[in-house]
Protein backbone atom coordinates (compact mmCIF):
# COMPACT_ATOMS: atom_id res chain seq x y z
CA UNK A 1 0.00 0.00 0.00
CA UNK A 2 1.40 3.38 -0.95
CA UNK A 3 1.78 6.27 1.48
CA UNK A 4 0.63 9.70 0.39
CA UNK A 5 2.69 12.57 1.84
CA UNK A 6 1.08 15.96 1.55
CA UNK A 7 2.81 19.32 1.18
CA UNK A 8 2.12 20.11 4.83
CA UNK A 9 3.96 16.96 5.95
CA UNK A 10 6.88 17.76 3.66
CA UNK A 11 7.09 21.28 5.06
CA UNK A 12 6.99 20.01 8.66
CA UNK A 13 9.65 17.42 7.90
CA UNK A 14 11.82 20.09 6.31
CA UNK A 15 11.40 22.35 9.33
CA UNK A 16 12.17 19.46 11.63
CA UNK A 17 15.29 18.62 9.67
CA UNK A 18 16.33 22.26 9.70
CA UNK A 19 15.77 22.39 13.46
CA UNK A 20 17.97 19.36 14.01
CA UNK A 21 20.63 20.86 11.78
CA UNK A 22 20.53 24.20 13.60
CA UNK A 23 20.70 22.42 16.97
CA UNK A 24 23.74 20.43 15.82
CA UNK A 25 25.48 23.63 14.66
CA UNK A 26 24.71 25.33 17.99
CA UNK A 27 26.00 22.40 20.04
CA UNK A 28 29.18 22.20 17.97
CA UNK A 29 29.82 25.93 18.41
CA UNK A 30 29.63 26.53 14.65
CA UNK A 31 26.55 28.75 14.98
CA UNK A 32 26.09 31.40 17.66
CA UNK A 33 22.87 33.34 18.27
CA UNK A 34 24.29 36.77 19.08
CA UNK A 35 21.58 39.41 18.77
CA UNK A 36 22.13 41.20 22.07
CA UNK A 37 18.32 41.10 22.48
CA UNK A 38 16.81 39.57 25.59
CA UNK A 39 20.18 38.49 26.95
CA UNK A 40 20.23 36.57 30.22
CA UNK A 41 23.48 36.17 32.12
CA UNK A 42 23.90 33.27 34.54
CA UNK A 43 26.77 32.44 36.90
CA UNK A 44 29.28 29.66 36.31
CA UNK A 45 30.53 28.12 39.54
CA UNK A 46 31.98 28.90 41.90
CA UNK A 47 33.82 25.60 42.14
CA UNK A 48 36.67 25.20 44.63
CA UNK A 49 39.42 22.57 44.63
CA UNK A 50 42.06 22.16 47.36
CA UNK A 51 45.31 20.88 45.96
CA UNK A 52 48.28 19.50 47.91
CA UNK A 53 50.86 21.31 45.80
CA UNK A 54 52.45 24.80 45.82
CA UNK A 55 50.57 27.54 43.99
CA UNK A 56 53.44 28.15 41.54
CA UNK A 57 53.41 24.49 40.55
CA UNK A 58 49.65 24.41 40.05
CA UNK A 59 49.86 27.53 37.90
CA UNK A 60 52.60 25.87 35.84
CA UNK A 61 50.46 22.76 35.30
CA UNK A 62 47.56 24.94 34.06
CA UNK A 63 49.62 27.21 31.81
CA UNK A 64 52.16 24.79 30.29
CA UNK A 65 49.87 23.24 27.63
CA UNK A 66 48.99 26.75 26.42
CA UNK A 67 52.28 28.60 26.63
CA UNK A 68 54.51 25.65 25.71
CA UNK A 69 54.05 22.78 23.31
CA UNK A 70 50.69 21.09 23.83
CA UNK A 71 51.16 17.43 24.88
CA UNK A 72 49.81 14.79 22.52
CA UNK A 73 47.51 13.54 25.26
CA UNK A 74 45.67 16.90 25.13
CA UNK A 75 45.51 17.36 21.35
CA UNK A 76 41.92 16.12 21.23
CA UNK A 77 40.93 18.69 23.87
CA UNK A 78 43.07 21.73 23.05
CA UNK A 79 44.60 23.45 20.05
CA UNK A 80 46.53 26.70 20.45
CA UNK A 81 46.19 28.90 17.37
CA UNK A 82 48.33 31.85 18.47
CA UNK A 83 50.77 32.23 21.37
CA UNK A 84 51.92 35.43 23.01
CA UNK A 85 54.03 36.02 26.09
CA UNK A 86 51.11 35.91 28.51
CA UNK A 87 48.06 35.29 26.28
CA UNK A 88 46.95 32.71 23.74
CA UNK A 89 44.08 32.18 21.32
CA UNK A 90 42.97 28.58 21.70
CA UNK A 91 40.27 26.14 20.67
CA UNK A 92 38.84 23.77 23.28
CA UNK A 93 37.07 20.57 22.24
CA UNK A 94 34.42 18.95 24.45
CA UNK A 95 32.53 15.74 23.51
CA UNK A 96 28.74 16.13 23.78
CA UNK A 97 27.18 12.79 22.94
CA UNK A 98 28.09 11.96 19.32
CA UNK A 99 29.17 15.56 18.65
CA UNK A 100 32.09 17.73 19.73
CA UNK A 101 31.63 21.30 20.95
CA UNK A 102 34.37 23.68 19.83
CA UNK A 103 34.93 26.94 21.66
CA UNK A 104 37.41 29.61 20.63
CA UNK A 105 38.75 31.59 23.58
CA UNK A 106 41.44 34.01 24.59
CA UNK A 107 43.34 32.81 27.64
CA UNK A 108 45.36 35.36 29.66
CA UNK A 109 47.86 34.37 32.35
CA UNK A 110 48.69 36.44 35.44
CA UNK A 111 51.18 34.30 37.40
CA UNK A 112 50.81 32.88 39.91
CA UNK A 113 47.30 33.86 40.94
CA UNK A 114 44.95 34.14 37.93
CA UNK A 115 44.04 32.64 34.55
CA UNK A 116 41.32 34.44 32.60
CA UNK A 117 39.22 32.94 29.77
CA UNK A 118 37.05 35.01 27.43
CA UNK A 119 34.85 33.39 24.79
CA UNK A 120 35.34 34.50 21.18
CA UNK A 121 33.09 31.92 19.49
CA UNK A 122 31.01 29.07 20.83
CA UNK A 123 27.51 27.77 21.56
CA UNK A 124 26.61 30.96 23.46
CA UNK A 125 27.46 34.57 22.60
CA UNK A 126 29.11 35.45 25.91
CA UNK A 127 31.21 33.68 28.53
CA UNK A 128 33.83 35.07 30.88
CA UNK A 129 35.67 32.79 33.33
CA UNK A 130 38.69 32.70 35.59
CA UNK A 131 40.80 30.43 37.73
CA UNK A 132 41.94 32.05 40.99
CA UNK A 133 44.84 30.43 42.86
CA UNK A 134 45.48 31.12 46.56
CA UNK A 135 48.13 29.83 48.97
CA UNK A 136 46.56 27.68 51.65
CA UNK A 137 48.46 25.77 54.38
CA UNK A 138 51.35 24.85 52.13
CA UNK A 139 49.00 23.90 49.29
CA UNK A 140 46.69 25.71 46.89
CA UNK A 141 43.03 26.66 46.81
CA UNK A 142 41.91 26.78 43.18
CA UNK A 143 38.60 28.53 42.57
CA UNK A 144 36.73 28.58 39.26
CA UNK A 145 34.07 31.22 38.66
CA UNK A 146 32.54 33.09 35.77
CA UNK A 147 29.36 33.95 33.92
CA UNK A 148 27.64 33.03 30.68
CA UNK A 149 25.04 34.85 28.61
CA UNK A 150 22.50 33.77 25.98
CA UNK A 151 19.96 35.80 23.99
CA UNK A 152 16.20 35.69 23.29
CA UNK A 153 14.66 35.73 26.76
CA UNK A 154 13.17 32.39 27.88
CA UNK A 155 14.70 30.50 24.96
CA UNK A 156 18.10 31.89 25.86
CA UNK A 157 17.65 31.05 29.54
CA UNK A 158 16.80 27.45 28.70
CA UNK A 159 19.70 27.14 26.25
CA UNK A 160 22.10 28.82 28.69
CA UNK A 161 21.05 26.44 31.48
CA UNK A 162 21.67 23.42 29.23
CA UNK A 163 25.04 24.67 27.99
CA UNK A 164 26.03 25.85 31.47
CA UNK A 165 25.53 22.41 33.02
CA UNK A 166 27.69 20.75 30.37
CA UNK A 167 30.23 23.57 30.61
CA UNK A 168 30.65 23.14 34.35
CA UNK A 169 30.95 19.37 33.97
CA UNK A 170 33.82 19.89 31.54
CA UNK A 171 35.46 22.33 33.97
CA UNK A 172 35.13 19.82 36.83
CA UNK A 173 36.87 17.21 34.70
CA UNK A 174 39.67 19.68 33.91
CA UNK A 175 40.10 20.70 37.55
CA UNK A 176 40.22 17.06 38.63
CA UNK A 177 43.00 16.43 36.10
CA UNK A 178 44.87 19.58 37.21
CA UNK A 179 44.67 18.49 40.86
CA UNK A 180 45.92 14.98 40.07
CA UNK A 181 48.83 16.15 37.92
CA UNK A 182 49.84 18.92 40.36
CA UNK A 183 49.87 16.55 43.32
CA UNK A 184 51.75 13.92 41.30
CA UNK A 185 54.47 16.43 40.41
CA UNK A 186 54.60 17.79 43.96
CA UNK A 187 55.06 14.28 45.38
CA UNK A 188 57.80 13.59 42.85
CA UNK A 189 59.67 16.76 43.80
CA UNK A 190 59.20 16.36 47.56
CA UNK A 191 62.28 14.91 49.33
CA UNK A 192 61.71 11.47 50.82
CA UNK A 193 61.85 11.02 54.65
CA UNK A 194 65.10 9.05 54.22
CA UNK A 195 66.84 11.83 52.30
CA UNK A 196 65.57 14.43 54.80
CA UNK A 197 67.05 12.37 57.66
CA UNK A 198 70.38 12.06 55.86
CA UNK A 199 70.46 15.82 55.19
CA UNK A 200 69.70 16.54 58.85
CA UNK A 201 72.47 14.19 60.00
CA UNK A 202 75.12 15.62 57.65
Amino acid sequence: MGVVIGKKHVALAALGGTGVGVYALLVQGKLTVDTGIGRTVRPLGPLVWRIAAPRELVFEVISAPYLRRTPRALERKLRVLERGEDMVLAEHFTPVGPMVTTTLETVRFEPPERVHFRLVRGPVPYADEEFLLRDEDGGTELEYRGEMGADLWAVGRAWGALVGRRWETAVRDSLTAIKAESERQAAHRRPSPVSESLNAAS
